[in-house]
């Protein structure tokens, strides 16, 4: 690849994209309106609530007190933790949305309170929930407190008989759009990113100015490479917006490392072109594109859990998700963002989006390599 070449035509690219006005106002103006739109106006549902047990106690009233939680379907068990700091990590990796602490001396201690006069013994056990989706944390902490009302009104009905200590995580204020912000990004990226690049490839079809790029001594690897280069920064340069945007507006906070956001951020925007490229080549016309966009776009963003949970979805449609890849964008940036997790609790959402882009891209390339020779 010469890469004298490649500059010039990325120049080209540069200086035809420059003289497209409508093109940087869609590039700017929407992802901003929409965040916005988004962040005020959206609000999440909730249905099952996976729940993590730390039983340390391990006797009946333990037992009694899981199924409480259980019995009606409001949390659903997801797993039993050896310690407190397993079942946070779980919490923060986002496989579960609250975790039950029983501590060891529990069914003692229920006795205590029990026979105690005054009921000033209370079993100590705390709820940890977490608050990343405000609308979730508030419906879990209503359910919590009615379920354990229920609890110690089944058990004895001493008024104190059982205290929890309820901590929400992450998100202490329940702010409501943190969530949907955070995940809205992804939408806002792969979206404009598939349009934009169909609508450019397309464009150059019907002007006939591919043919003339294949005139210059460039190969076809220059020319793809020089035509998605400046559509990839404007899309980083959304990213960068879109947190911008999202931190002002709404407070959206930055506690993990700013660089795994942005890295995510860069393989969510060359998906985005690679939708875009791949569907560009089926189609002849700006309309056809437009349709087929339409026809892709809509299930990657209702199928995203970016503006309401996986957990509210059917049953049967949760494992489909996971071939969304705005789904593992948006799991990444909840993560880093509100929880302040690193790189070991969203490696496997980094491997399955870098697994989309590189794939998307490949492809993409592929056929539109064979179309201009």
């Amino acid at each position: 690849m010469n890469l004298q070449r490649l500059w010039v035509l990325v120049l080209k690219e540069i200086r035809q994209i420059r003289r497209n006005r409508s093109l940087i106002v869609s590039l700017i103006v929407p992802p901003t309106l929409q965040i916005l739109m988004f962040g005020f106006a959206l609000n999440p549902t909730v249905s099952r609530l996976r729940l993590g047990v730390v039983d340390a106690s391990r006797t009946r009233e333990s037992r009694d007190l899981v199924a409480a939680f259980t019995a009606n379907g409001t949390f659903v068990r997801r797993g039993d933790y050896a310690s407190v700091r397993e079942m946070e990590s779980g919490l923060s990796a986002g496989r579960l949305d609250a975790g039950l602490v029983i501590p060891p001396d529990f069914a003692r201690d229920r006795l205590r309170s029990r026979d105690a006069s005054s009921g000033s013994f209370a079993a100590p056990t705390q709820l940890f929930i977490d608050a990343t989706n405000a609308n979730t944390a508030g419906i879990a902490q209503g359910y919590a407190a009615g379920i354990l009302n229920a609890y110690n009104g089944g058990n004895g009905g001493t008024r104190s008989a059982l205290r929890t200590n309820i901590a929400l995580l992450y998100n202490p204020g329940l702010v409501s759009s943190w969530f949907v912000v955070a995940g809205t990004i992804g939408i806002l990226i792969v979206l404009n990113g598939s349009l934009v690049a169909a609508a450019t490839t397309i464009k150059e079809k019907e002007e006939g100015t591919i043919e003339q790029l294949l005139m210059t001594p460039a190969d076809t690897g220059e020319i793809i490479a020089a035509k998605m280069t400046p559509l990839f920064v404007l899309l980083f340069l959304d990213v960068v917006l879109a947190l911008a945007v999202a931190h002002t507006a709404f407070a959206l906070p930055v506690r993990g490392n700013l660089g795994i956001f942005l890295l995510a951020g860069a393989l969510c925007a060359l998906t985005g072109i690679g939708i875009g490229t791949f569907i560009a080549t089926f189609t002849k016309t700006g309309l056809q594109a437009q349709l087929l966009t339409f026809f892709v776009n809509p299930p990657l963003a209702l199928l995203s859990g970016a503006t309401t949970p996986i957990e509210a979805m059917p049953p049967w449609l949760q494992p489909w998700t996971l071939l969304n890849p705005v789904r593992h964008f948006a799991t990444i940036s909840r993560t880093v963002l509100i929880k302040g997790g690193g790189f070991t609790a969203v490696w496997e959402n980094f491997l399955a989006l870098s697994v989309f882009a590189f794939v998307l891209l490949f492809l993409s390339i592929r056929r539109f390599r064979d179309q201009l020779e």
